[in-house]
């Protein structure tokens, strides 16, 4: 059910497999990562768990509020980008500043810069993901990184 243009049925989706997770429920492959995901993030943990309150909500987008649905999907985005090694190379990117940080979580989050830039050109611009200039970006940030 994950995979969805319905905003609300989605997030219900992320607060059922938290609630499973924690109730020790057996999960389905997407629920345990998912939970997985949402292990690393407390301080989204009593928002998942009251899936009336957070469904609905409109985060704002200006001021320092974050959507954690958006966060979360994120990770989850990231975390399929280098399970399917797509596009070719994120893999390598991904293990090389694993070797760096050593934190699976911290790699995620500098990731996350690029895929939001290239996130953000797309819908601004009314297309696909460029998956070039994705993985450019993972690349210049594995060179500004380097030791």
């Amino acid at each position: 059910m994950i995979y969805t243009q319905e905003r609300d049925r989605l997030r219900q989706f992320w607060c059922d497999a938290w609630r499973k997770a924690c109730a020790d429920e057996p999960l389905e492959p997407l629920e345990q990562i998912i939970a997985n995901i949402v292990a690393s993030h407390t301080e989204y943990h009593a928002l998942l768990t009251d899936p009336d309150g957070s469904a609905h909500r409109d985060w704002q987008t200006s001021g320092y509020e974050t959507n954690p649905f958006l966060h979360l999907g994120m990770h989850l985005a990231l975390q399929e980008s280098i399970a399917t090694d797509r596009p070719l190379g994120v893999r390598g990117v991904y293990h090389t500043l694993m070797k760096r940080v050593g934190d699976a979580h911290r790699v995620e989050h500098q990731l996350m810069e690029c895929l939001a830039e290239t996130l953000w050109q797309a819908q601004r611009y009314g297309g696909q993901p460029d998956e070039r200039a994705y993985l450019a970006c993972l690349q210049r940030m594995v060179k500004a990184k380097a030791p």
